[in-house]
């Protein structure tokens, strides 16, 4: 037996203090240190000590013979000139989508920041899990970025919940957009336990408003595209609009919220959130996408694929892994594929290269002051059911025996339900899919062979049960 969950508890504020205040992680925030050496250094500053000025804070400055001057007074107060590349904040940037987000806008000539705290990093520690593939520090993934295409990505490094960190970020960078991935993103992980839950809450939508307010009081024009999940909305036996249904009650029609029916403390934190948006459109005018993303799958874009540096986490456990990541890599050591259930749970699915894509489109098309818009992000609709077949076809071409197995499903959820969800807005912008095709799966197959030898088998089945989630912190078996 195996524990997921090493120590006795999660103390969300100061474990995260303590992971972003240790030598290898950074303090609160960074600043570049005003240095005339042809080496550049770091000066690491708690968000106490205040400086006049504000520094471009760049992690792969590390690079010789790169220096770095603070911004002028005339240079905060005009900002950039249109001819200028647009800034992008990615808020999450070390992360599955956020890594490939950040590096995807950068070689498409954006001018990226990352705003991360690296607490996911944390959480891998914490439970004991690992990425199927190996992954660089955030240092050394923006520097390999650099020496590659001698591109620049900016990085502060600190938590989105303490304002003043934040809003030294805003100062400094001045974004024209703000992409939100800076969420703890997993179900299961907001159903291990009571401490875990109200972390889930607290960062996801304390963490929002911050951003929310950050853009009102340092940037107006700052246009906000969140990731939402499609998880918000449930399984309804009706059809799923995107963001807004149009109803007729006792002779009388409007146009609301789409209802929301959330089946987590993750997925409810992503419903305030949502709500929190829309009325600060409406209050404030601030301009918003809200991309109600679907389930995402596979690895490499065109930029991770450069360098071994820049790869991405592929997470196949049954906290943090997604249903395709996780049957490839079941089927690449020679473990039943876990259909949790009776395997009926249908949901829209996304390559990450779509994910990259569609976050490229709504920021090249940006919302207007005071619309809130949302757009239902993904591109096919599979049930579990039909996966496990996928992969199961995919992996007897490779010469693997694939077995399934159904095994009770830890989740409360309708395991056969109608699904049918409208997403037509990013493809009237230009998305091109890339759909899921024997190729892909071939290749997300090969991938997983070539990397199971880091597989740890105890981590595959799923550990944390919704009916049965501890009141207090304990120690999660396999």
């Amino acid at each position: 037996m195996a524990n997921l969950v090493t120590n006795c508890g999660f103390s969300p504020s100061p474990a995260v203090k303590a992971h972003c205040n240790s030598p290898s992680y950074g303090h609160n925030f960074i600043r570049l240190q005003n240095s005339k050496s042809s080496t550049s250094s770091l000066n690491l500053k708690s968000s106490s000590k205040r400086s006049n000025k504000l520094y471009v804070t760049c992690a792969s400055t590390a690079v010789q013979g790169q220096t770095q001057t603070p911004l002028t007074g005339s240079q905060q107060a005009s900002g950039h000139s249109s001819s200028k590349p647009k800034k992008v904040m990615v808020i999450g940037g070390d992360g599955y989508c956020g890594w490939a987000t950040a590096l995807h806008l950068s070689n498409k000539g954006y001018e990226v920041a990352i705003v991360d705290n690296l607490v996911r990093r944390l959480f891998d520690h914490q439970l004991g899990l690992d990425s199927l593939t190996p992954i660089a520090s955030i240092q050394n993934r923006i520097r390999r970025w650099k020496s590659l295409t001698g591109k620049t990505i900016q990085l502060f490094i600190g938590d989105i919940c303490d304002f003043d960190f934040l809003s030294e970020a805003f100062k400094s960078f001045e974004p024209d957009s703000a992409v939100h991935f800076g969420e703890q993103r997993s179900a299961p992980f907001s159903m291990i336990d009571r401490s875990r839950a109200v972390y889930t809450q607290n960062n996801n939508v304390i963490g929002t408003l911050n951003v929310l307010f950050a853009m009102k009081e340092f940037s107006e024009e700052c246009h906000l595209v969140k990731l939402g999940t499609m998880g918000e909305y449930g399984t309804p036996n009706i059809d799923i609009e995107e963001g807004f249904l149009t109803i007729t009650h006792n002779g009388r029609t409007d146009t609301l919220p789409y209802p929301k029916q959330a089946s987590s403390f993750y997925h409810l934190s992503k419903v305030h959130d949502s709500h929190n948006i829309a009325f600060t459109c409406k209050a404030w005018g601030i301009r918003a996408t809200d991309l109600n993303q679907g389930v995402v799958y596979g690895i490499r874009t065109d930029e991770t694929a450069m360098h071994e540096e820049l790869s991405n986490r592929l997470d196949y456990d049954g906290i943090f892994g997604t249903a395709l990541n996780r049957f490839c890599v079941q089927a690449a050591v020679g473990h039943p594929l876990t259909v949790y259930g009776k395997g009926g749970q249908t949901r829209g699915y996304l390559d990450i290269r779509d994910t990259v894509q569609c976050v490229e489109l709504a920021i090249a098309n940006p919302a207007k002051p005071g619309e809130f818009r949302v757009f239902n992000q993904f591109t096919e609709q599979f049930s579990v059911n039909e996966l496990a077949k996928l992969v199961t076809a995919a992996g007897a071409k490779l010469g693997l025996d694939v077995q399934t197995k159904s095994v009770p499903n830890p989740r409360v959820e309708a395991e056969e339900h109608y699904y049918n969800a409208k997403h037509s807005k990013l493809s009237e912008l230009g998305l091109a899919p890339h759909l899921l095709s024997d190729s892909l799966l071939d290749s997300l197959l090969n991938f997983a062979v070539q990397y199971k030898d880091r597989v740890d088998m105890a981590q595959i089945m799923p550990s944390v049960s919704w009916k049965k989630m501890g009141a207090k912190p304990k120690t999660v078996s396999v």
